[in-house]
């Protein structure tokens, strides 16, 4: 049988007498949803996997046709199929874009979910998902991973393997791609040192709590001690909960249903009955999850009520300090115009809507001079763990990304986002520029406490 092609790409043949795999009567892509897309292609401009990939089958409109065939029966979930599924980013511009208003977040939501339960993987990408979220979301598990790894660095070795290219040459491409965003570790990445709760300094204006995150209290635990000290210096009192994980994520956006939920459940019961003003958060991926509680947790008739409501205390620290005010007095970066390229992490900027924000915090800062790039809000291509499952069109989305920001001319690149940072920074690496790459909350800390960018 021949599938008609509705949206440009060629036509899929299938024959009916396999018996293929399709989705599943739970949760499929919601036909309704499929049925706002009117094939216009504003999505296409806007889509990073299109740009790079070129094919129709790689853009929303065309995995929204997939859908609708798997779901009308007239397309399988065969291998080749679900790696369209498995091309995009997540990044949600197309959702920004969409003049239908089609809600693109929640049939990719879907449909990966839908992948991971009916769609047979070969047993090296088995292995390889297994272990990234039997690690990743735990932190305990990856400091014990880490340590060897740190060994490998101060001793040099790791220096030795990347100039010499062996890493790309042996290794498996995954697995070559993850050792590549590896950032510097250090002694502080195997322990939370934050105490419980930390009081503000002055009057208190609110009490807040903070997520740690999963991967960023490890990778870059100076970020949240950074917001920390931005906060208390602020008027809040931060409230740090021992018994938060993982916030899910991670999990939520590679279809691991049963993972995410257990993930959300915990983070909710961790941060409950502590009357919070807000809580607070400091990387996109993680802020745009927790705001999506109250739909993730709709059918769980325990949680259902507390994600809607915990879901309307989440902020992202910027958002927040943004809408409340800053108090504490700032200082120059250094004694000479900074100028700074704020890189829009896609989850902050189509997933939370949040742009001018951090601009205006940034520009508090005395003799600050914000640039904008080129193509500012094409996803740096780290997405989670794209970069890694993903890593060819990854790797060629952060050269654009690296390119256009340096491209500036800007002295420092400010990133919100602990996937984006690592992937920047590697790619700054690669490019030999050398341009600082900090949080905002790390330039708010250091222009309250009086430090110098040169000291």
């Amino acid at each position: 049988m021949q599938v008609s092609d509705k949206s440009g790409f060629e036509n899929i043949s299938i024959n009916n007498q396999e018996i293929t795999p399709s989705f599943d009567a739970k949760n499929p892509p919601n036909p309704q949803l499929i049925d706002a897309c009117v094939h216009c292609g504003f999505c296409l401009s806007t889509c990073p996997s299109y740009r790079i990939i070129g094919k129709e089958t790689d853009s929303p409109r065309g995995r929204i046709y997939l859908m609708d065939g798997i779901n009308e029966g007239d397309i399988p979930l065969s291998p080749a199929i679900a790696q369209h599924f498995d091309t995009c980013l997540g990044c949600l511009a197309c959702v920004t874009t969409c003049p239908s208003g089609v809600q693109y977040d929640q049939l990719i939501e879907s449909t990966r979910a839908q992948v991971e339960r009916n769609h047979p993987r070969s047993l090296p990408e088995k292995l390889l998902r297994q272990f990234i979220f039997s690690t990743f979301p735990y932190p305990n598990r990856l400091r014990v991973l880490l340590a060897p790894l740190l060994a490998y660095q101060k001793l040099g070795l790791q220096k030795l393997l990347r100039s010499q290219g062996w890493l790309e040459k042996f290794l498996p491409k995954q697995l070559a791609a993850m050792e590549s965003v590896l950032p510097e570790l250090t002694p502080q990445a195997f322990q939370d040192n934050l105490p419980e709760v930390i009081a503000a300094q002055g009057a208190k204006r609110y009490r807040v709590g903070m997520l740690l995150g999963c991967v960023q209290r490890v990778f870059l635990p100076e970020v949240n001690n950074a917001t920390v000290r931005v906060l208390t210096a602020n008027g809040c009192e931060v409230v740090v909960p021992k018994l938060q994980g993982c916030c899910g994520a991670l999990s939520h956006h590679q279809g691991q249903e049963a993972q995410t939920l257990e993930l959300a459940k915990q983070t909710i019961d961790a941060f409950a009955d502590l009357n919070l003003d807000a809580v607070l958060v400091n990387a996109s991926g993680c802020g745009h999850t927790l705001k999506e509680y109250g739909h993730i947790l709709k059918d769980d008739p325990l949680y259902a009520e507390k994600a809607k409501l915990f879901s309307q205390t989440v902020k992202d620290v910027q958002e927040f300090l943004d809408h409340v005010g800053l108090t504490a007095k700032l200082s120059p970066l250094q004694d000479q115009p900074l100028a700074i390229a704020y890189q829009d992490a896609c989850h902050m900027l189509h997933g939370q809507k949040i742009s001018l924000e951090p601009r205006r915090l940034l520009r508090q800062i005395p003799n600050v001079q914000l640039r904008e790039s080129v193509d500012a809000s094409l996803c740096c291509g780290s997405a989670g763990i794209y970069n890694i499952l993903q890593s060819e069109v990854g790797h060629e989305l952060g050269e654009m990304k690296v390119t256009n920001l340096t491209d500036t001319g800007a002295q420092l690149i400010a990133s919100a986002n602990v996937g984006c940072i690592t992937q920047i920074r590697k790619h700054l690496k690669l490019q030999n520029k050398n341009v600082l790459l900090m949080h905002p909350m790390e330039l708010l800390d250091y222009s309250i406490r009086g430090k110098k960018l040169d000291n």
